[in-house]
């Protein structure tokens, strides 16, 4: 049995850096000051707040009065959502979506749908990317929104951002895209990417759980989502998570400064893996487009197996993984990628994500092969449906 722990979920969380946290630890206790106040604590926490704000818009190329901060990925997915279709509803009420979106979107999407609005899920291919063409020929008359995601979650497809915020914008639409999975992954342009909006969380790229920000771009109308006093501009109210904010904003510093070292070093373990598992474990298949997705990703399914089983198995090696979405994880139900990616029930249900951080090695893969070599053939010769 493996006696070293190794995670590989990166894609579901992140531990918080220890110079995040080291940034963090006097918001806590001495600038304690709340930055809504006028005398010098408070003038304090609020210069930092506006310091973080601007080294948010530095990493996405934006404005710094274009950076709102948020609780986390989901409020920032459900604010641009709602905030959009309820400012812009008397301009029409159609959004184009797509069926892999996460269900911080998905679940907005059905929500609005109560309300009156009308959603065009546009189908992704087979290697999980959408059509531009395909969403061109979605948009209506009334569409005011397009949302579709810049990495997919589970099989880390990189969707055409670009191409689709040039269409957006061809079309007068609004554009946003859910970049959770991205930032402090790939370089963010805004300003290239045609966005109008953009969602990001601290907690995938090793800052603190708790915090997300949202891009709004200047001259774009959104409803608050909370209603209260006259922080973030009077558009988001809420006493400020001083110590997360500046958390998220070290976090992003960091991710962006070392982008090309870290990319690197993950891309070169995630390759490493895939040539191992595909060379030692038959009937696997890798979920996915194969160059455009993002580095440290993977995602297989291994025929005849339940990847429940798998994954219990791995952790009582010490080996932490996932099967898709951290916020699907209790239900039973397989992949809603996996099968818009045209994969059926049975062998949907047997997928595997493994996501690679700046931590992990080539010891923690040939560690984590050897392990899920033995695993799965032990599944498999339980399972009545293989054929030994």
């Amino acid at each position: 049995m493996n006696s070293k722990k190794i995670y590989l979920d990166h894609g579901a969380t992140t531990k918080v850096n220890d110079e995040v946290l080291k940034e963090m630890i006097p918001w806590f206790s001495e600038n304690y000051g709340n930055p809504s106040s006028i005398y010098s604590l408070g003038r304090k926490s609020k210069d930092a707040i506006e310091n973080a704000r601007q080294i948010v818009a530095d990493a996405l190329h934006s404005k710094q009065s274009e950076i709102y901060f948020t609780s986390c990925g989901t409020e920032s997915n459900n604010w641009a959502l709602k905030g959009i279709c309820y400012a812009y509803k008397k301009k029409g009420n159609h959004i184009i979506s797509t069926n892999i979106e996460h269900h911080a979107v998905l679940n907005t999407l059905k929500y609005l749908e109560k309300q009156g609005f009308e959603v065009t899920y546009v189908p992704v291919e087979k290697n999980g990317i959408v059509s531009v063409e395909k969403i061109k020929k979605a948009i209506r008359k009334d569409t005011i929104l397009i949302s579709v995601m810049y990495a997919n979650n589970e099989i880390g497809t990189i969707q055409p951002i670009k191409e689709i915020g040039e269409l957006a914008k061809e079309f007068d639409i609004l554009f946003h895209t859910d970049a959770i999975q991205v930032a402090g992954t790939i370089d963010i342009d805004v300003s290239d990417l045609n966005v109008d909006l953009l969602s990001i969380s601290a907690h995938k790229f090793y800052g603190p759980k708790g915090v997300g920000a949202l891009f709004v771009r200047r001259g774009v109308r959104i409803d608050n989502l909370l209603h209260g006093g006259a922080q973030e501009k009077t558009r988001r109210a809420a006493t400020e998570n001083i110590a997360n904010i500046v958390g998220l904003a070290k976090a992003l510093q960091m991710a962006v400064k070392n982008l090309e070292k870290y990319n690197k070093h993950i891309k070169k373990l995630r390759d490493l893996a895939i040539k191992l598992i595909m060379e030692q474990i038959p009937e696997t298949i890798i979920n996915g487009d194969m160059n455009n997705r993002l580095p440290g990703n993977i995602n297989f399914s291994f025929r005849y197996i339940e990847g429940e089983g798998l994954l219990l198995f791995l952790d009582m090696n010490q080996i932490f993984a996932s099967s898709g979405s951290a916020c699907t994880s209790g239900s039973l139900d397989p992949s809603h990628v996996l099968l818009a990616i045209g994969l059926p029930h049975e062998i949907a249900h047997g997928s595997l994500r493994l996501t690679f951080g700046w931590d992990n090695n080539e010891e923690d893969v040939y560690i984590v092969v050897n392990e899920l070599k033995e695993i799965v053939k032990r599944l498999r010769e339980m399972s009545p449906l293989y054929n030994k």
